[in-house]
């Protein structure tokens, strides 16, 4: 139900008066405040794009990332009838759901170096304080925004979130003029977003799925027979080097702080290739004040370059490749600890 808000300006000597609701004239206003300043509608938000050509021809008006690096759709409603602007933002979130990280991360540096002169990395660390998820885009949400919703959007909207579990949500923006000359903008959310999480989560299998367990991860090592290579990587390297290592769905990630250096990968892994492994060699040699050289000579002789997203920053790139016998986790690690004995 459209929410018709009032304001008053209260005086000095604690008199009232109202300030008069003022006409927006374009909605242009209000994709350029939001762009400037995302944090009107939420601090959870990091703007990567602007106007983003779909592959259907489609324009998004802005496209975001949340601090859990999800993708945010959002749309202005402009002069579109309820039907255009529901299912044009239906047709962009069908384009979006399939993004991959390099994507993404194409899309976002395009913008952000232009805008901020950052890339996505350094942009996302600024602005929440952590680490680029290495997985973005699990889920993904639809804003539309406008300075007033008609009450056919409204319960199209409402139907999509508390029916189907949609993650879709609008906010309008309400403008104030005093008599002073000060400017004044509202905002209301048509369903509290914490509402919409719920819908969202009570109606649908996340696609965030759970990490997988240290033991699950172990039956996938027996399954293909490198249990030994596994166990032994592990124990040097979580005895000696790391202090902190988590799962993903796929990996065991070895960590200094919030950054993750080295993993071992059994779910990409097979019995005639081996065990597959993923460094970030120079974080790695940063970290141990080594150099990158030593570290890359120590790998298995299938290693090859990697990179988190196409051009990627040093930071953001290094190798992998796979152990294949014992010899090689040895060499690895007797190699390791030569280098770093006079820096662990």
């Amino acid at each position: 139900m459209s929410q018709n808000i009032r304001i008053w300006d209260i005086s000095s000597t604690n008199r009232l008066s109202e300030v008069k609701k003022s006409k927006l004239e374009a909605e242009q206003s209000i994709q350029d405040w939001l762009e400037q300043d995302i944090y009107i509608i939420s601090d959870n938000l990091l703007v990567i794009g602007k106007e983003v050509q779909t592959d259907y021809g489609g324009f998004i008006d802005l496209l975001c990332l949340d601090k859990k690096g999800d993708i945010v759709i959002i749309e202005l409603k402009r002069d579109k009838t309820p039907r255009e602007v529901t299912a044009q933002a239906l047709d962009y979130a069908s384009w979006v759901k399939d993004l991959s990280n390099d994507t993404i991360t194409s899309i976002a540096n395009k913008y952000l170096i232009n805008k901020v002169s950052l890339e996505l990395d350094k942009a996302f660390q600024k602005t929440f304080n952590t680490e680029l998820p290495e997985i973005l885009n699990t889920n993904h949400q639809i804003l539309i925004v406008a300075s007033k919703i008609d009450s056919s959007s409204e319960r199209i909207i409402s139907y999509l979130s508390e029916t189907y579990g949609v993650n879709i949500n609008a906010v309008t923006f309400q403008y104030f003029c005093s008599e002073d000359g000060r400017k004044l903008l509202a905002r209301v959310f048509l369903i509290e977003p914490t509402q919409v999480e719920e819908n969202t989560q009570r109606q649908n299998n996340s696609k965030r799925q759970p990490n997988l367990s240290f033991e699950e991860l172990d039956e996938i090592v027996k399954k293909h027979s490198l249990e030994n290579l596994y166990s032994t990587l592990y124990k040097n390297l979580l005895n000696t080097y790391f202090t902190v290592v988590s799962t993903t769905r796929s990996s065991l990630s070895f960590k200094k702080g919030n950054k993750t250096i080295f993993t071992l990968i059994p779910v990409e892994s097979n019995p005639e290739k081996g065990l597959k492994f993923r460094i970030y060699t120079t974080r790695f040699a940063q970290h141990w004040g080594i150099n990158t050289e030593e570290i890359i000579n120590l790998l298995p002789t299938s290693k090859y370059k990697w990179e988190n997203y196409p051009d990627a920053t040093p930071d953001w790139s290094g190798h992998e490749g796979f152990f294949n016998n014992l010899d090689e986790v040895d060499k690895f690690i007797a190699g390791l600890h030569k280098l770093t004995q006079n820096s662990v």
